[in-house]
């Protein structure tokens, strides 16, 4: 990850962390120099603690992250964003959960609702598939036309998991590289 290599970069998980075959994980174990965001707890998340965890990691950077999240993580971004803004260098959110809809999404999220509908004040890309069962498309759309973020219509294969069989997402890691080379070279925009 050269590209990226300048830019720190902090994986933001979401709902239960990311387990052991997770490409957040997994990228986390073989790309050096990737941060990992740490939270209380994965399974009963609270917004205001997870919130304090992000802006005390941004806090800590001597310079503006790039922002790696999945699902929940990307509503915790939003949320951050919303309040701060500051210290992000531009944020890659991967499969964001609809943490507006019960039909998508357990009742353990339902404290990150409502997700801020209010430009991102950093460059954004968002990564969705038409089966996710936790965000529909459309949805998703929605978010990143409300965020102003480019939309990658990414392979349909469920939720961008680990049970998606992804291994390490060379895809995702290709966004990535693209990401860190403009954030490096500070013209990326959405």
């Amino acid at each position: 990850m050269n590209a990226a290599a300048s830019v720190p970069v902090l994986l933001v998980p979401g709902l239960g962390g990311s387990g052991s075959g997770h490409w957040q994980t997994r990228w986390h174990a073989t790309i050096p120099g990737m941060q990992w965001l740490a939270q209380r707890d994965w399974d009963a998340p609270s917004r205001d603690d997870w919130l304090e965890a992000l802006s005390s990691a941004l806090v800590a950077s001597d310079r503006p992250m790039l922002l790696i999240a999945h699902s929940l993580g990307c509503a915790l971004v939003a949320h951050w964003a919303a309040r701060s803004g500051t210290g992000v260098a531009g944020a890659l959110l991967v499969a964001p959960a609809d943490v507006d809809s019960s039909a998508h999404t357990p009742s353990a999220v339902r404290s990150f609702a409502p997700m801020p509908m209010v430009p991102l004040p950093f460059p954004a890309v968002v990564v969705a598939r038409r089966d996710d069962p936790y965000v529909g498309f459309d949805r998703a759309h929605q978010l990143a036309s409300a965020w102003r973020c480019r939309l990658i219509d990414a392979d349909p294969a469920g939720h961008i998991n680990a049970d998606s069989g992804l291994g390490d997402w060379p895809t995702g890691q290709a966004i990535l590289a693209r990401m860190g080379a403009r954030a490096a070279a500070t013209s990326f925009s959405c």
